[in-house]
């Protein structure tokens, strides 16, 4: 058995940035080198950052990825990092776009892999994009075979991890651009330890961490045995480098190319020697798994930041009504970039009750967020009164001068606009357009209205564990919650209980079940056909609002998306 010590390299990438993505890699190679690391993984196109969507359809951005890829191997070799082995993704251009892994050792690039199973799925639809690719990539170094698999090559039963066992590998990389699900951290270590004793090898997993727009990856990379059992996992959320040390069996020397079911690459030379001090003093042990609501916050928090940063925001400005929805935000928002960056706008009107701005203002002092007060009631008076304006569409001009409000502030200031609506309100349209649904980013987009409630008292809770203030007041949480368009409004006149609603809305969109499903699970009639037809009716509005962090298996706007002009309607019997 030989002792290999490998890092995993759990990092957040910067689509389109090659120089950045770059730079990165070989400061986290560095950080190996002095650790005695003898294999850096890093995660699924890392060069390129991960999904880059249509880029791949351009022969400039293939082309640079291939160059940034060669560049990088000579960096490395003259900063005196040759010697060691690094696996990292990129994008190809080898007879089109191609998702690979790249073995690259000495200066140069010992093996290409391109990925075997190209999934067809909301996220990202890599057989629009990719060709397929080989069955398997294998690189012997330093007397030790390799085996070189991409992401959702570890679906398939019979592929790429049946052809390791046939070419008994002694070792498996599995290189990804996961994006975070609620409990999908579970659902991947089961699948990879069925497919460590396929392939009767070790498998390390490294998954990226950060958000890039929709998606937020956790990282939550690992390391199991040839048994399947679990050897050392990296926490969500962190982005850091980890260390491994496997004692893995020598080459069996029959890894050959079987009429290109296998692309093979070979490196002579030995394993580095690793420096003297570079014991492995701290090595990857098996993190605890978060709670459901600290993980929830955690992709939240993540999503929300990187969204701001990476587009060039320092800082974000939204409406502080008093209610759980706005105080949710902030608070997210202030965990990602500090509430100082946290503008609060309270924007009062004629119905506004009392405790509304008594609630925003204790939010803002909790969160130490700068607030200001800006009464609607004379810009509302003058659109009411100039258009003669009644009912339904009087109550919406409050909700679009708030949003013109903040838009303008935003224009003025440079702040993003934080949209402040949840999953359940989104769902069966409730919500104006123009109006609250206004901005450049929605943190709770994805998120029911039963679970804003959880969150925000697990928030307070974890805040009074730290011995620290909870940012959430609690009459935000306790109160019914309102649009106040009028006088006494309350959410329940025009919509069931949440917990009702929640539980009906999980089975419709995330489920797709139909009319005699939710009948069948014990709801009434005229709710669901009430709730079904709101839903989808609700779908132009959808679209125009904004993107917000993916927690569920079906989020608007990326994983469900009906037809607009739509005369179908679930009521038990087919077309009416």
């Amino acid at each position: 058995m030989s002792a290999l010590r490998i890092a995993l390299a759990q990092v957040d990438l910067v689509v389109g940035d090659l120089d950045t993505n770059c730079a990165m890699v070989r400061e986290r190679v560095r950080e190996a080198a002095e650790a005695g690391a003898q294999l850096v993984v890093f995660p699924e196109m890392t060069l390129t950052g991960y999904p880059p969507e249509d880029l791949v359809l351009r022969q400039s951005f293939r082309q640079a990825s291939c160059l940034a890829l060669t560049r990088l191997a000579a960096d490395l070799a003259g900063a005196g990092y040759g010697d060691i082995a690094v696996v990292v993704g990129y994008l190809d251009t080898d007879g089109g776009p191609r998702n690979a892994a790249a073995f690259v050792q000495g200066g140069e690039v010992v093996a290409r892999y391109f990925k075997h199973h190209l999934p067809n799925y909301g996220v990202f639809d890599e057989a629009r994009y990719f060709k397929a690719g080989s069955e398997l990539g294998v690189v012997t170094f330093g007397g030790i075979d390799i085996g070189l698999t991409i992401c959702e090559d570890v679906w398939q039963d019979g592929g790429p991890f049946a052809a390791a066992a046939a070419a008994e590998v002694g070792l498996l990389v599995n290189i990804n651009g996961s994006p975070y699900e609620r409990n999908k951290d579970d659902v991947r270590l089961t699948l990879v330890q069925r497919r460590a004793i396929e392939a009767g090898a070790a498998v390390v997993y490294v998954n990226q961490c950060g958000g890039q727009d929709e998606l937020v990856f956790d990282g939550d990379s690992f390391v199991v045995g040839a048994d399947g059992g679990l050897l050392a996992r990296a926490p969500q959320f962190v982005e850091q480098l980890f260390l491994v040390e496997l004692d893995l069996p020598p080459s069996a020397g029959n890894t050959v190319d079987r009429a290109g079911e296998l692309t093979v690459g070979r490196s002579r030379a030995p394993l580095p020697p690793r420096p003297v001090g570079a014991e492995l003093s701290e090595p990857l042990g098996i993190a605890d798994r978060l709670s459901d609501e600290a993980e929830v916050w955690g992709a939240l928090v993540t999503g929300t930041r990187d969204y701001i940063v990476k587009n060039g925001f320092s800082s974000v400005v939204l409406g502080m009504s008093g209610g759980i929805d706005s105080a949710v935000v902030a608070a997210i928002a202030a965990d990602a970039i500090g509430g100082d960056n946290v503008h609060g706008v309270a924007l009062p009107s004629d119905y506004s009750s009392e405790h509304s701005l008594s609630d925003a203002v204790e939010l803002a002092a909790n969160l130490g967020a700068p607030l200001q007060t800006v009464p609607i009631a004379p810009m509302v008076s003058a659109f009411v009164e100039s258009l003669k304006l009644t009912g339904l569409a009087e109550e919406n001009v409050q909700a679009r001068v708030r949003g013109t409000s903040l838009m303008g502030l935003s224009n003025q200031h440079g702040h993003l606009v934080l949209a402040t609506g949840n999953k359940s309100e989104l769902s069966v349209g409730y919500s104006t357009i123009y109006g609250d649904a206004v901005g450049g980013f929605a943190p709770i987009k994805d998120v029911p209205k039963t679970l804003v409630w959880q969150l925000a008292r697990w928030r307070n809770a974890e805040a009074a564990r730290q011995g620290l203030t909870p940012p959430i007041p609690e009459n935000s949480i306790s109160k019914p919650p309102s649009a106040e368009l009028r006088p006494g409004q309350l959410d329940t006149d025009s919509l069931p209980d949440y917990e009702v609603l929640d539980e009906l809305l999980a089975l419709y969109i995330d489920t797709d079940a139909g009319f005699e499903d939710l009948l069948a699970a014990g709801f009434d009639e005229e709710l669901v056909t009430r709730v079904s037809r709101m839903t989808d009716a609700a779908e132009w509005k959808r679209r125009q609002y904004p993107p917000g962090p993916k927690i569920s298996l079906k989020a608007f706007g990326r994983d469900r998306r009906l037809p607009i002009t739509n005369r179908w309607r679930e009521h038990g019997s087919g077309p009416s």
